[in-house]
């Protein structure tokens, strides 16, 4: 028999949030990693705010919800704040309750200062990889790094000379027609009204120049995981140094190895990862110019373990810019748009983390 297309509302629910999620859900994995990492920084939390005046949002319901925007693609806060509303998977992993109620998504830009001050975006890329059970998937001696570029949220339109007055950009409106064509524009004479700290940048001959940050990570290679990241400004020198400070940030065995490809063939980079006792894998350049790489290390079947390794590194790019929305970053400023890439990272690593911590006996 057809049952009525009727709708049946119940004064009270007998069901608790809890019951609503399923007991093999990913997300009930990834919780309890995250849950853990958050209480180890209960202590830089509690620095972070005052003693007096009104309780504010919790930051581990804060972060868990950032946590749900880099997940599921989450255009914005304010869309992320109409999901809670709804979504009780949702609220079950920020830690609401079934009549708890939202907070305005301006919470966020008001909090974000109070998170960058502390580090939070490290701080917790650091607790979620010093967990007893996830540094049993670390490797202590070989590594990738490699950068990719994150695009500005300003437009070409706003890279403007800096010696020019403001309000001297003729009619219009915003939004004016211009010309770029013949016009000779530079990182050392023209600068984004919208966002400053953004720079000019050309990835390879025949691309196209873009506003732009450089986004870099430290790769462990046994399983693929994130163990460093930074975010720079983009300049011909930014991938090599930045390698070297991740590096360095990063305890490592007395001896290891570093992936990378042929825009780290640099003499100079070369011999400053061999005074850190690291073993430069490096892709031979020999397009112009001699390599600085040489038979001492291609002839050894570990650097060609390491060139196959290394490619694996483009794997986190690719998910931090699709799913997690950074191929273009909504924020200003090279702290904000890194705190973002740092944070994204450690989401990269939450998402893997099950299946691999599954995978082992």
């Amino acid at each position: 028999m057809r049952g009525e297309d009727g709708r049946s509302g119940e004064l009270f629910s007998y069901l608790s949030i809890e019951d609503r999620v399923p007991d093999g859900h990913p997300l009930r994995r990834i919780r309890s990693i995250v849950d853990a990492a958050l209480a180890g920084l209960s202590d830089e939390f509690e620095a972070l705010y005052s003693h007096t005046g009104r309780p504010s949002i919790a930051p581990e319901k804060l972060l868990r919800a950032l946590l749900l925007q880099a997940f599921y693609t989450v255009r914005s806060e304010r869309q992320l704040m109409e999901q809670l509303e709804y979504n009780l998977l949702f609220r079950w992993f920020v830690g609401l309750g079934m009549d708890s109620p939202v907070w305005e998504a301006s919470v966020f830009s008001k909090n974000r200062d109070r998170l960058l001050a502390g580090e939070v975006a490290q701080r917790f890329l650091a607790a979620v990889l010093s967990q007893p059970k996830v540094t049993t998937l670390l490797s202590g001696e070989h590594f990738s790094v490699d950068g990719t570029l994150i695009e500005a949220w300003a437009g070409h339109k706003s890279f403007k000379p800096k010696d020019e007055p403001p309000g001297s950009g003729g009619g219009g409106g915003r939004n004016a027609e211009h010309a770029f064509h013949g016009e000779r524009r530079t990182n050392d004479t023209h600068a984004s009204t919208t966002d400053p700290e953004a720079r000019l940048y050309r990835k390879g001959n025949g691309q196209a120049a873009e506003l732009c940050y450089m986004g870099h990570l430290l790769m462990e290679n046994r399983n693929g995981l994130i163990v460093g990241a930074s975010l720079t400004q983009a300049t011909g020198t930014a991938e090599r140094e930045a390698a070297l400070d991740l590096l360095d940030a990063y305890p490592r065995r007395r001896r290891s190895t570093a992936g990378m490809d042929k825009a780290y063939d640099v003499a100079s980079f070369v011999a400053a990862l061999r005074q850190r006792r690291v073993t430069p894998h490096v892709a031979q350049n020999t397009t112009y110019r001699r390599s600085a790489i040489d038979g001492r290390t291609t002839q050894h079947a570990g650097y060609a373990v390491s060139q196959r390794l290394r490619k694996r590194i483009e794997e986190p790019f690719g998910w931090m810019k699709t799913i997690a929305g950074l191929r273009q970053t909504k924020h200003r400023g090279a702290e904000r748009v890194g705190w973002t890439f740092t944070f994204a990272a450690a989401a990269y690593n939450l998402i893997r983390l099950p299946k691999l911590l599954g995978a082992t006996p």
